[in-house]
C-alpha cells in the first residue's frame, strides 16, 4: 500500500543483522584448545610452576583471542530501514554512518572463495560523494543486495511522485 502523495512515510525496520559469525571459528578453536590444555596440565605441571600461573595464562589467552574478537563482532550492526542503511560499530566510542535510499547509490558485492562457500559477501554502497559504506561479511549477501535495490527503487519512486504532486497543486 502506497501512502497518499505528500503524506509522511513512516520509517519501518526491514532488517537488522551482524556480519557472518564464521570469523569466530578460530576463536572457538582457541577456546577448545585452551580448555583442553588447562585441564591436562592442571596439577600436572613441572616443578617451579604453580596452578595459578596456568590459570592466569589461560585467562589471558581467552580474553585476548576469544572474548575480544567476540566483542568486536558483537559491536558492529547493520540496519536496513525503509528510508536508509545504518552501520553502527565500535567498542568504546560508537560510530554511526547512514546512507539514504532516496539519494540513490551504487551497490557492489565482493565475494571471496570462503565467502561464497558460506553465502556471505562484502557489500559496498557508494553515492559518488561520500566514502563508500562497507557492509563486511554480510550473511546472505545476494538477498541483502536485492532488498537494498528494491528499497532504492521504492524510495525514488515515492520521491519522484511527491515532487510531481507538489507542482500540480
Amino acid at each position: 500500500m502506497m501512502p497518499p502523495p505528500g503524506a509522511p512515510v513512516e520509517e519501518l525496520l526491514v532488517a537488522r543483522f551482524r556480519g557472518h559469525a564464521r570469523r569466530l571459528f578460530w576463536s572457538a578453536l582457541v577456546m577448545i584448545g585452551v580448555c583442553g590444555a588447562t585441564a591436562f596440565f592442571y596439577d600436572n605441571l613441572p616443578t617451579g610452576f604453580e596452578n595459578w600461573m596456568l590459570l592466569a595464562a589461560a585467562a589471558f589467552v581467552v580474553m585476548l583471542l576469544v572474548v575480544f574478537p567476540f566483542l568486536v563482532w558483537l559491536s558492529r550492526t547493520y540496519t536496513v530501514t525503509t528510508r536508509r542503511v545504518i552501520v553502527r560499530d565500535g567498542l568504546g566510542a560508537r560510530r554511526r554512518r547512514e546512507l539514504s535510499h532516496t539519494r540513490g547509490y551504487s551497490i557492489a558485492v565482493r565475494r571471496g572463495l570462503f565467502q561464497r562457500m558460506w553465502g556471505a559477501g562484502t557489500i559496498a554502497l557508494s553515492n559518488g560523494v561520500d566514502a563508500p559504506l562497507r557492509l563486511l561479511n554480510v550473511p546472505n549477501a545476494s538477498l541483502v543486495h536485492e532488498v537494498l535495490a528494491d528499497q532504492i527503487e521504492v524510495n525514488q519512486i515515492l520521491a519522484h511522485r511527491d515532487e510531481h504532486s507538489n507542482f500540480s497543486a
